[in-house]
């Protein structure tokens, strides 16, 4: 059955109307993903992309600026991703950017985010590779918090056991809150120590009241610091010593005499043990005071002779002359 000129019409609208279509939506869409606009590349490195994929958006500082173009795993640890940037934004990013991968939304696809650095970094070139900053995967967080919920569940194991020993009353804990009689001296040794820590303030403030008095040149070890008492006893020290010295050399010297003595050396010893020389030494002493006697007799024998008369008037009066000079 041939078709007629009517239906091949509205069969040539319909594909012409669905080719415009289609390149409308082709360049939306390109458009969006800036596969039209004039571009640059930009790379950065993950060790784990989070499930990003081809054609997710990369924005800067909250704004669309282009699309994941590729990803590329180099090896266990590092995976290049390669991004198509709109050239008139390469001047805003610097060099200190860093890259980081979140989700649009809650449950939105994966993004890229570009933090502007804080430096003063010349921009990017097409081409450059700016850091990155893997965020903590939900999984590790899960995982995290699942041992330190074990953690916390042993923790608790434990001490409930430990709660539990103390009520029962063992342990020095449980003997502490259960027995008066230890918490009774426990409470008398506090006091004591309080009393002995009262005591020994007051004796460190009375030592320091001490040592300051001893500055007060009142006191023995005040004058003992100025230096001019200080050299006098210095001196007398010195004297000592010296007199000392000599004490000891005439204690020596009167040491030997006497050891001559108790050996028989010497007159001393001669006088003391020989009787009969003392008994002349009596009789000569005897007879000197008898001649000393007549002597004396002689003499006044003589002032009373008219030969000597005169001579003894004349140094009578020389002597009473010379005793009124001296008045």
């Amino acid at each position: 059955m041939e078709k007629t000129a009517s239906q091949k019409i509205s069969l040539g609208l319909f594909v012409i109307i669905g080719l415009l279509i289609f390149i409308l939506a082709v360049y939306f869409i390109g458009n969006k993903k800036n596969m039209f606009g004039d571009t640059n590349h930009l790379e950065t490195v993950f060790n784990n992309v989070n499930g990003l994929q081809l054609g997710n958006n990369v924005r800067y500082s909250g704004i669309s600026v282009g699309t994941v173009r590729g990803i590329e795993m180099i090896n266990d640890t590092t995976i290049r991703v390669d991004m198509i940037i709109d050239k008139s934004v390469f001047f805003y990013i610097k060099k200190d950017a860093i890259a980081t991968i979140g989700s649009d939304g809650l449950v939105g696809n994966m993004i890229i985010n570009i933090i502007p650095g804080k430096g003063n970094q010349p921009s990017v070139t097409s081409g450059d590779e700016i850091r990155s900053y893997n965020r903590i995967r939900t999984e590790d967080m899960l995982s995290t918090l699942n041992v330190t919920n074990q953690n916390a569940a042993a923790l608790t194991a434990n001490l409930l056991k430990i709660t539990n020993e103390i009520i029962k009353g063992k342990g020095t804990i449980g003997t502490l809150l259960n027995d008066t009689s230890v918490s009774k001296d426990l409470a008398e040794t506090i006091l004591n120590l309080k009393l002995t820590t009262k005591s020994a303030s007051e004796s460190v403030t009375k030592i320091d009241q001490l040592i300051v008095s001893l500055d007060n040149k009142n006191n023995v070890l005040g004058v003992v610091k100025d230096t001019a008492v200080a050299s006098d006893l210095k001196k007398t020290i010195a004297n000592l010593r010296k007199s000392s010295t000599e004490i000891n050399k005439v204690v020596a010297n009167l040491n030997a005499t006497i050891l001559n003595i108790k050996e028989g050396k010497g007159a001393i010893n001669y006088l003391t043990n020989d009787p009969g020389l003392v008994n002349k030494i009596d009789s000569t002493m005897t007879n000197i005071n008898a001649a000393s006697i007549k002597l004396n007799e002689d003499l006044e024998a003589m002032q009373h002779s008219f030969l000597l008369r005169g001579y003894f008037k004349k140094q009578d009066k020389e002597k009473a002359k010379a005793a009124e000079n001296k008045k």
